[in-house]
């Protein structure tokens, strides 16, 4: 007799396409009956991708006919949202914002945090409006990083949208100040799915320039949602210099190729220790290690930043360098940086354009001209 146990340890053996997980971890199996050796399954998957559809479709039914299974209904569902992710015109979900930035990181304590938070207001610093939104659920230390900690966002008159808190001249939310500080998270991948979404949705942002998302380090859950949920114009990936840090930078690398997300470039933090004391540069983690990397993925190394003081007690006091400190090395880096992210986004949406009219040969284009 086959059981359902077998059934399910059979589904646990198939990967989700382009992600190192599998169906059922990823909590897309949402029902098994198995009835006289006839089984139906019903499977929801956060994708339209008719590649991913139909390499699953392929997979279960080959191994649950290995089972000995010979009666299969299979329903796969997908997203109601039409995602036409070749031409650039996912539905968005927050259509007052302009460009969203995936800032990611392979491994966690890389400095992706302080990085999110210096890029954002240096941005802002050069005229954009700019919002950042604080997507690391598990370890939320943006507001710490802000000084907004102790604060909590006002809810707007119908009681079902907050407004962001906001400080130095940036709009900011994150999990960690709608939750107690200290308080744990212990999620799973469709919840993370949905408090991503959540916070892109029932979040009053204003009409934005660029929306800097510090995602969970790693390539799983939340960075497939974010992707699927709206246009992500750039990624940028954070390492340090050493080797294992690299590694898993290049499969957040990988993963931007994967989901069609423009690499912005790389970031590494780090680089080089400066003495506060004494003001000289010295290489304790190595340094420019990222340089080959960057070469691999064909992606500019957008900053070289260094350990300084500064920016630890600036993260930790909710004083960030860039505000803080703006003639220091790790300032001038993050200032220059963006200045490379906005000819970036610039060359973005040229791009855009270009492919909107590429798309659409019947229109008039007179009025672009």
């Amino acid at each position: 007799m086959i059981t359902q146990e077998d059934v399910l340890n059979v589904l646990k053996s198939i990967i989700y396409p382009n992600f190192q997980k599998d169906i059922v971890t990823f909590g897309f199996v949402k029902d098994i009956n198995l009835h006289n050796q006839a089984l139906a399954l019903r499977i929801e998957i956060p994708s339209n991708s008719v590649e991913v559809i139909n390499q699953l479709n392929q997979e279960i039914n080959e191994k649950i006919r290995a089972l000995g299974i010979n009666k299969l209904q299979l329903d796969i569902k997908t997203p109601q949202i039409p995602e036409q992710k070749q031409s650039n015109t996912t539905k968005n979900i927050a259509p007052q914002i302009k460009h969203f930035v995936m800032v990611s990181s392979g491994k966690g304590g890389v400095g992706k945090s302080t990085t999110s938070v210096n890029l954002a207001i240096a941005l802002a610093q050069q005229g954009k409006k700019v919002g950042l939104l604080d997507a690391d659920i598990y370890g939320p230390n943006i507001p710490r990083m802000l000084g907004l900690n102790s604060n909590k966002p006002e809810v707007d008159s119908s009681g079902k949208k907050l407004y962001p808190l906001k400080a130095y001249g940036i709009e900011m939310i994150s999990m960690g100040v709608l939750y107690e500080e200290g308080q744990s998270l212990i999620w799973r991948g469709p919840m993370i799915m949905r408090a991503i979404q959540q916070l892109l949705t029932d979040v009053l942002w204003s009409d934005l320039d660029i929306l800097v998302i510090d995602m969970p380090p790693g390539t799983g859950d939340a960075q497939l949602t974010l992707a699927q949920s709206v246009p992500v114009s750039a990624g940028i990936t954070v390492t340090t210099p050493q080797k294992v840090s690299l590694d898993d930078s290049a499969r957040s690398l990988d993963m931007f190729k994967k989901l069609n997300i423009p690499i912005a470039g790389i970031v590494e933090n780090m680089s080089g220790f400066i003495c506060g004391s004494c003001g000289t540069e010295s290489d304790i983690f190595g340094k420019g290690a990222s340089l080959d990397l960057a070469k691999q993925y064909n992606a500019p190394l957008l900053a070289q930043i260094p350990l300084e003081g500064k920016i630890r007690e600036g993260g930790d006091t909710g004083k960030p360098i860039v505000f803080f400190s703006p003639d220091s090395v790790s300032a001038k880096s993050y200032i220059k940086m963006a200045d490379s992210l906005i000819s970036f986004l610039q060359k973005v949406e040229l791009e855009k354009l270009a492919d909107n009219k590429a798309i659409q040969p019947t229109e008039d284009h007179s009025h672009m001209h």
